[in-house]
């Protein structure tokens, strides 16, 4: 199984609170993400312990240039940003480097896998809502 793994516990509030549904990671990842995948989501530093915060399913993988962000593609990495200049310098703070217009990121949308979902659940049983 693979990892969707997030180095700031400020995230893992944002994760649970679903306010957090994509990352965007420097470089081409499209080879290590895959549609319809399921991942473990995780906050920690490399070789040292991580917490689990959930199993997700990636929605979407798409590869683009940093100047090709959307509001959207950025408030879904990050709710408290909608600009580009923002997103570069949340960049740069993470990988230690300087981030261009033209670098490549990967946008990786997620959803949590929620067990028994209580819509869910009511749909499949026929509850709740419209009935025949």
């Amino acid at each position: 199984m693979r990892v969707l793994n997030f180095y700031s516990s400020v995230f893992a509030d944002q994760l649970r609170r679903g306010r957090k549904t994509a990352t965007i990671r420097l470089g081409d990842k499209s080879n290590k993400y895959r549609k319809n995948e399921c991942v473990l989501v995780t906050i920690g530093y490399q070789h040292s312990p991580r917490e689990k915060i959930f199993y997700a399913v990636i929605d979407q993988v798409e590869v683009k240039r940093v100047r090709d962000l959307s509001p959207r593609d950025i408030e879904h990495d990050n709710p408290e940003f909608r600009r580009v200049d923002e997103m570069v310098h949340f960049l740069e703070q993470i990988y230690g480097r300087k981030v261009s217009l033209e670098d490549t990121v990967t946008v990786v949308r997620f959803s949590q896998v929620v067990e028994n979902p209580p819509e869910l659940r009511d749909r499949i049983h026929g509850l709740g809502g419209a009935r025949n």
